[in-house]
């Protein structure tokens, strides 16, 4: 198994546990659908995923997966208050122009969003702006800042502030190390290589 491939599974193992058996799952951003068949698998969730990438969202389709092309929050704008038991956006939030109203969007149609993201506060990345005055290179970001896909950097401190200032109930969260397997229990800004939570609609 690859080091890209072990790391995935780590995560969404931990995805896979908080979601209840034949949950309702919407992914947002959902890439080529691995983790939504992965809980239809172990989970027997009726997802769909919403992505920009047409050659993703056929990857999604081949895959025996519902998937729609286009705008997440367009898409979302189409449902009820609670129609689904839970959104999932999995490496997706530093992507987006607008992280704020996808996320008061995504609890407005769904009883819980679980967000992971990658933790740009981690100690190697703060250690490598100090020292060199260059964005680390590493597995999590492979590429030169001229080849890489645009990003919005977020921390596990940002994160709690934005959730403790807009009111929003995190009732779980798991740090990850560097690794992305073992788990970090003291302070997750410096030592946390990736973030996952579980926010309540209220």
């Amino acid at each position: 198994m690859s080091k890209n491939k072990d790391k995935r599974s780590v995560d969404m193992q931990i995805m896979r546990d908080w979601v209840e058996p034949k949950s309702r799952i919407l992914d947002l951003g959902c890439g080529r659908g691995v983790l939504l068949d992965y809980l239809k698998q172990t989970r027997q969730s009726e997802g769909i995923g919403v992505d920009l990438s047409s050659d993703k969202i056929q990857s999604c389709v081949k895959r025996g997966l519902s998937a729609y092309l286009g705008d997440m929050m367009e898409f979302m704008g189409a449902f009820p208050d609670g129609h689904f038991d839970r959104v999932i956006c999995s490496r997706t939030l530093q992507e987006l122009d607008n992280p704020s109203e996808v996320i008061e969007e995504a609890l407005r149609v769904s009883k819980r969003l679980t967000i992971g993201f990658v933790n740009f506060g981690y100690w190697k990345n703060r250690i490598s702006m100090l020292s060199m005055g260059r964005r680390l290179e590493n597995e999590v970001y492979p590429f030169p800042w001229a080849q890489a896909r645009r990003t919005n950097p977020l921390s596990v401190r940002q994160f709690e502030d934005y959730c403790a200032e807009e009111g929003y109930q995190i009732d779980r969260k798991v740090f990850l190390r560097g690794d992305w397997k073992r788990e970090v229990k003291r302070s997750p800004n410096w030592f946390c290589g990736y973030a996952i939570y579980d926010l309540a609609s209220g």
